[in-house]
């Protein structure tokens, strides 16, 4: 395909609004969690695993969706994802109690980790090569506008219908992306996938260690020592994944890629600054309701700077990286995104929009924008064409294991209250150590790209072709260059 074509405009925008409908279900729910603490009686723990049931199925479980997608058709698992997702977002909105609503919200992720992978990965094997930044830079710039739009959405939806249409709001989205993804996107699949066993083991594994891993740092306040042992397993699974990957005969985390120098590093950065990314977008829409005494549309209003700020420059960023590379736009990102992490300090109980709250809200819509569209191409171009379901999961499942650990972790290092919601005072204390906490993983995050992804030419030259002389016919240059 060619983004000039409109069957190629129909791929990027059909295959972005599913991705993006993960992402908007994330910062929706997060201006929603203060009214569904309210309505289902539940506190700080319970509103950590609403975000976290669902970060916990899908970075748990998105390398094996990656790898049913390579095998069976990335397009056959994107709809059964997006079909999944749907019907998740259907009974989380009928959810009497919260027990019910995590459990909606494990679902949906399952359905993410099927649709995600696939989502990018169909982009990057469907266009023509010379339009592929461009093409990953349009798909990063309509999926990161989704989320950014979540918490005005969000607000607005809480305050006119209720916190359960933000779960219902999916189901016509999703059947509509269904229906132009069938008409407009080819069926892609990575011929060499089809032989060998599917790592069932690899994806219990990695779920178990995910999950052990933050049941212990959630469960904090009941005591005894379940909260620990958990942490021990999770600890022991993690171990266990690493071991099976390595003798596995079609693993779910290819050892091979690990050894691309830029493929790491990009997953490095990826870690830390989407972690961070998700501990501001928890705690934010909470301070700004709890603390700063906004109603769900006003938190939603004043995060709606991010929406316009990703929207006019997301479609830019693929341009810059084809000149750049990925190296310097995306260090400059989480550098940006550091500062918004520390003007978040001045949102507190006496906060006034202009002065405190809105440059942090700018500073973070910079940063995002500059972040997504680098970060993918770093991974796409490390690993050859027929890899990138597996390596679009392996990013997907880092960058969602970071938000899932941090957020799991910051109420812990912060030392919120389990009735934080209850207690400004408490929770004023508490953000801002989890914003200084976030901006020390941007920080990180800008020194492994920096340092890790390369020089800032090295993308926009392994982009072109290459010839040997001018008598001689074109090649395709490596695709891990």
């Amino acid at each position: 395909m060619r983004l000039s074509q409109p069957s190629g405009r129909w791929a990027i925008a059909a295959t972005a609004l599913g991705a993006g409908l993960v992402l908007l279900e994330t910062t929706v729910l997060n201006v929603a969690l203060p009214a569904i603490a309210r309505d289902l009686g539940t506190g700080m723990a319970g509103m950590q695993w609403t975000v976290n049931a669902f970060a916990l199925a899908l970075a748990g479980l998105v390398l094996f969706g990656g790898a049913l997608g390579d095998r069976y058709g990335r397009r056959r698992a994107y709809l059964a994802g997006l079909g999944l997702f749907a019907l998740a977002s259907l009974l989380g909105g009928l959810a009497p109690a919260i027990g019910w609503l995590i459990a909606a919200r494990a679902l949906q992720g399952v359905g993410g980790a099927l649709l995600v992978p696939g989502s990018l990965a169909l982009v990057q094997a469907a266009f023509h090569r010379d339009d592929r930044a461009r093409a990953v830079g349009a798909w990063s710039g309509m999926s990161g506008m989704a989320g950014a739009a979540g918490p005005l959405l969000g607000g607005a939806v809480v305050d006119a219908a209720g916190w359960r249409w933000v779960f219902w709001i999916n189901v016509p989205v999703a059947v509509a992306v269904a229906a132009a993804v069938s008409r407009h996107v080819p069926e892609t699949r990575d011929e060499g996938a089809v032989r060998g066993r599917l790592d069932v083991a690899g994806a219990a594994l990695a779920a178990i260690g995910l999950a052990g891993v933050t049941y212990g740092l959630t469960d904090t306040s009941g005591g005894g020592l379940l909260p620990e042992a958990a942490a021990v397993l999770g600890v022991l699974a993690m171990i266990a994944f690493v071991l099976v990957e390595r003798r596995a005969e079609a693993p779910m985390l290819p050892p091979a890629l690990l050894s691309h120098r830029r493929f790491g590093a990009a997953n490095a950065a990826s870690f830390c600054i989407y972690g961070a990314v998700a501990g501001m977008f928890f705690l934010v829409p909470i301070q700004l309701q709890i603390t700063s005494g906004y109603s769900p549309l006003a938190a939603g209003l004043a995060l709606l700077p991010i929406t316009v700020v990703v929207l006019v420059l997301s479609p830019h960023a693929g341009t810059l990286v084809t000149r750049f590379g990925p190296r310097a736009p995306l260090t400059v990102g989480a550098v940006v995104c550091t500062a918004a992490a520390l003007l978040a300090v001045r949102i507190g109980p006496d906060a006034s929009y202009l002065p405190d709250v809105l440059p942090a809200v700018v500073a973070a819509g910079l940063g995002i924008s500059a972040i997504t569209t680098p970060v993918s191409i770093a991974v796409l171009s490390a690993v050859p064409d027929s890899r990138a379901g597996i390596a679009s999961a392996v990013n997907n499942a880092v960058a969602r294991a970071a938000g899932l650990l941090v957020i799991a972790a910051l109420p812990l290092l912060a030392n919120l209250p389990e009735d934080a919601t209850h207690s400004p005072r408490a929770l004023g204390h508490g953000f801002t150590v989890g914003m200084v906490a976030c901006a020390g993983l941007f920080l990180l995050g800008a020194a492994a790209s920096w340092y890790g992804i390369g020089r800032p030419d090295a993308p926009a030259r392994s982009a072109r072709h290459r010839h040997c002389a001018l008598t001689t016919p074109m090649v395709e240059p490596p695709s891990n260059c």
